[in-house]
């Protein structure tokens, strides 16, 4: 698997810096229909996510304390972190 890996959710794309992730699950107690750890302990994306509010998935990028989650908006530019 790819240190990246993105997804969109409606306009905004997610990527996961997996390489960055230390597994801290702050994500996940916020937007556990998105994100899971994989069988190496790293966050990753459900499958398939579920639906999620788009301010709840971006508070749930703000709250990871190594920034492995970047938001990007329909234009491409990013919000997170």
């Amino acid at each position: 698997m790819s240190d990246i890996v993105e997804r969109k959710f409606g306009a905004l794309a997610l990527r996961i810096d997996r390489a960055t992730c230390i597994a801290n699950e702050s994500c996940m107690s916020i937007a556990p229909e998105v994100f899971e750890l994989d069988d190496d302990q790293i966050c990753t994306f459900r499958n398939p996510a579920g639906d999620v509010e788009r301010e709840r998935l971006i508070e749930a990028c703000q709250i990871c304390p190594v920034d492995a989650l970047i938001v990007l908006d329909e234009d491409g530019k990013e919000i997170v972190p």
